[in-house]
């Protein structure tokens, strides 16, 4: 079903099922006892717009003919229906200075429930005039009872809208069926428009004197219809103007007001509940020279004066506490547009949220002062995270530079020919690291075979490998005695260390022609030998780390018979696993049990030692070189 024709609907039906459901309950005309129906003319001018007052009028024409009203007089009564269902709808949307968002009907400040007293009341005192007025031309007869008349339309109406309107209002919150008016694109006229409101509301109190004191001069009361008529549907029609919000907020203003009008309601319907206990007014009419309808009319003003003296006093404390506590607290929640992550929040922007409060000398002054100091706070740690970051990212991308040079400085492949193997395998803990292996013909007949492992880890670590790789090879240059070359190379690393980074290595050079690995050892793991299938530690002198101390004579030793050597640093035997266990060299030789020393076995190596560690990090740089003979095998 179109929506408009639902807005139209549900208006017509609900009027239909008050009016007549109260008609046929208490029998009532002529504005005598409850006439709950009236009360929903502008409730649903105010929910639904003008199809809600298409909607509740046309309902309520059907209902007046029903209950006996001549055509004449129900024609010019819904007529009055109309603008007044009109008029609580373009109030509501009127731009006052001190609404600060246009949103539909909802009571969620202070504003809001003044706002909808204000129409309810100003709705009242035009229906209830305009009907006394039509009463008494359809029928003169009821002269004498007008002003009564116009009292019982006043109470009924004021009462049963002021229900209605909360009930409605907190029922179209839930359910989100209200009709929501798009803005006019017709000239603004506001302050015409708000000259004329200000007419209409003086009018109704000179007329209202007027009546008290004029009240037998018909032709006074046909003017004062025909002008009220007119200002009223002048207003009625003005264009909505202003951008309308369809908010749905969850303040805690409103959550205060809905507790606040529930009370309030709680208030009225005891009023209704009371007025309608035909014993308590028969007992009252049999005390006082009253009839029914006048005692019903006294509980109605009675209740209504109560409801005055504990409602006005109440909405000034809930307007004081809404200005001094709840608003500021509501404006400190804007922050949230203001945050982004990884962003400074913009405390320019916030500036207007609380500066108005930051010499304030209560709580909410302490709050705001205390929420700028965490927003400069809050930048200043996000200034320094970023700058942080921007040190971070420079780190990283020297970092990868440094990763390449070292990587750069390893063999690029393996050496393999008829007589021998060479190659090595190396990953850091970290981006660089202070593993590193080589090796590289340095004549004719000689290979030289380098591991080494710098104290440390990280790009300290890495610098003093690379240094060390780099005289390394300067000196084989001159020297091909594995013990003299470390010997020269110790003395450089103790010449200058203030940090005393120190270096365990291990030096081998293999003659390709006679198989024979010549080497010396500066403190580094043992190797392991594969001889005739038999895989064990190579037995050696274990010498001292380099830069520790100078003039140091390593000892030199060799291999003349073998198979394979694999050398390896302390991060293939010293990894970890979850229940603390180190891998160890047991684990190691078991390994290699009946594999050969080659690439393959060497990524198998690896993958055990992370299987091993069963996710733990990694506690130290890994890397292992074979050099397999092949002279041997071959005679």
């Amino acid at each position: 079903m179109d929506n408009r024709i639902k807005q139209i609907t549900v208006p017509f039906l609900v009027m239909m099922i008050v009016n007549l459901g109260t008609y046929f309950i208490f029998g009532n005309n002529f504005a005598q006892g409850l006439s709950p129906h009236e009360g929903l003319v502008p409730i649903m001018g105010l929910l639904f717009g003008p199809y809600g007052a298409i909607g509740v009028v046309i309902g309520n024409t059907i209902c007046d003919l029903i209950r006996g009203y001549t055509p004449q007089m129900t024609f010019a009564s819904e007529i009055i229906s109309l603008g007044v269902a009109l008029l609580a709808y373009k109030l509501w949307y009127h731009d006052f200075k001190y609404k600060k968002n246009i949103s539909q009907p909802k009571l969620n400040n202070t504003f809001n429930v003044i706002l909808f007293l204000g129409i309810v009341l100003l709705t009242s005192v035009l229906y209830s005039m305009f009907h006394k007025k039509i009463m008494y031309f359809f029928y003169p007869e009821t002269i004498s009872i007008n002003l009564l008349m116009g009292l019982r339309f006043f109470i009924n109406f004021l009462n049963s809208s002021f229900i209605f309107g909360i009930i409605g209002i907190w029922i179209s919150k839930y359910i989100g069926f209200i009709h929501l008016p798009k803005k006019s694109n017709k000239k603004n006229h506001e302050k015409a428009y708000w000259i004329l409101l200000i007419i209409l509301v003086i009018s109704l109190v000179v007329i209202a004197i007027a009546d008290y004191y004029f009240s037998s001069n018909p032709l006074l009361w046909v003017i004062e219809s025909i002008f009220l008529a007119i200002l009223l549907f002048v207003y009625a029609l003005k264009p909505i103007v202003v951008e309308v919000n369809d908010l749905s907020s969850h303040f805690s203003p409103e959550k205060i007001m809905n507790i606040f009008l529930l009370e309030t309601l709680a208030i009225v319907l005891l009023g209704i509940i009371i007025s309608s206990d035909r014993t308590l007014v028969n007992a009252i009419t049999s005390l006082l020279p009253l009839n029914d309808v006048e005692v019903t009319i006294s509980i109605f003003i009675l209740m209504d004066l109560i409801l005055i003296i504990f409602f006005i006093p109440s909405l000034f404390v809930l307007r004081y506490i809404e200005k001094k506590v709840v608003n500021p607290i509501v404006s400190f929640s804007a922050i949230e547009q203001f945050i982004k992550k990884g962003d400074k929040i913009e405390s320019d922007g916030l500036i207007d949220v609380y500066s108005r409060y930051l010499e304030d000398e209560t709580e909410i002054g302490n709050l705001a002062r205390s929420y700028t100091n965490l927003i400069d706070y809050a930048n200043e740690y996000i200034e320094d995270i970023k700058s942080i970051e921007s040190e971070k990212k420079r780190i990283e991308t020297e970092l990868e530079i440094a990763e390449r040079i070292q990587q750069a400085n390893l063999p690029e492949k393996s050496i393999e020919n008829r007589t021998y193997y060479v190659n090595g395998f190396s990953k850091p803990a970290k981006e660089v690291g202070g593993d590193f292996y080589d090796y590289y013909p340095i004549d004719d007949e000689n290979v030289a075979v380098i591991i080494g492992d710098a104290s440390g880890k990280g790009v300290p670590a890495a610098i003093v490998a690379i240094i060390t790789q780099s005289i390394i090879k300067q000196l084989f240059k001159t020297e091909k005695d594995p013990s003299k070359i470390l010997f020269s190379l110790n003395n450089q690393l103790c010449e200058n260390n203030p940090e005393l980074m120190f270096i365990t290595l291990w030096i081998g050079v293999y003659n390709k022609n006679t198989g024979v690995l010549t080497y010396s050892n500066a403190g580094h793991e043992r190797p392991l030998i594969s001889k005739n299938g038999n895989i064990e530690f190579l037995e050696m002198d274990s010498g001292i780390v380099l830069g520790v101390m100078e003039d140091f004579d390593f000892k030199k030793g060799s291999i003349d018979v073998f198979d394979g050597v694999l050398l390896y640093t302390d991060g293939i035997t010293d990894e970890k696993n979850i229940n603390d266990e180190f891998y160890g060299s047991k684990r190691l030789m078991e390994f290699f049990k009946d594999k050969k020393f080659d690439e393959k076995t060497i990524k198998e190596l690896i993958n055990d030692i992370e299987i091993f560690m069963d996710g733990e990090d990694k506690f130290d740089d890994m890397t292992v070189l074979v050099v397999n003979n092949y002279i041997n095998k071959k005679e």
